[in-house]
């Protein structure tokens, strides 16, 4: 009984929406929703995926509440826009799980936490310590080049020096950069 009545009111309420009533709209929608994740949670779907199917029904129900027709009962419409988009959610979440694959501890490199970062952060420390100890001039033409990545036209008119020599002033810093860092460029 509770059942036919809660219809009834539906019913009412999306024809007043037609209508132009926005707050039975939103009446209509607030009531719609507990319904709505019950049909979501019977149908399947995780916890994480309830409320994204609801609000793929309530969507796709406002998308097309032209099409309901007064004179038929609104509970059989919306349960088949709800089980349409049920099930193309549903259609979309198996295609997605045959395509990927959940990370695990196994694709990690290293599965401890501290041996995964530390080695990246101790090199840049170091390029930047090593950086530190060039001459000035061999210093800013790394800095300008390579890290804020002027060209060299950009670079030769900040600092009035030519593009040639600051061609000169990398090539020698990288040289002595290798050097400090161990010879093998790394």
């Amino acid at each position: 009984m509770a059942e036919a009545r809660r219809q009834e009111d539906w019913s009412a309420l999306m024809a007043r929406a037609q209508d132009g009533d926005g707050g039975a709209y939103v009446v209509l929608l607030q009531s719609l929703t507990p319904y709505l994740r019950s049909l979501a949670r019977r149908a399947g779907f995780g916890a994480d995926e309830i409320e994204d199917g609801v609000q793929d029904i309530l969507l796709t129900v406002h998308a097309i509440r032209h099409t309901y027709d007064r004179a038929r009962p609104f509970g059989p419409w919306l349960v088949a826009v709800a089980r349409n988009r049920l099930a193309d959610r549903m259609r979309r979440l198996a295609r997605r799980g045959m395509r990927e694959t959940a990370l695990t501890e196994f694709h990690e490199t290293f599965v401890a936490d501290a041996a995964n970062l530390p080695e990246q952060a101790s090199d840049a420390r170091r390029l930047r310590e090593a950086i530190a100890t060039l001459p000035e001039g061999q210093r800013r033409a790394v800095e300008m080049l390579k890290l804020e990545e002027l060209t060299l036209h950009e670079a030769a008119e900040r600092t009035g020096i030519s593009e040639t020599a600051l061609k000169v002033s990398v090539h020698r810093a990288i040289k002595r950069l290798r050097a400090i860092l161990g010879g093998d460029g790394a």
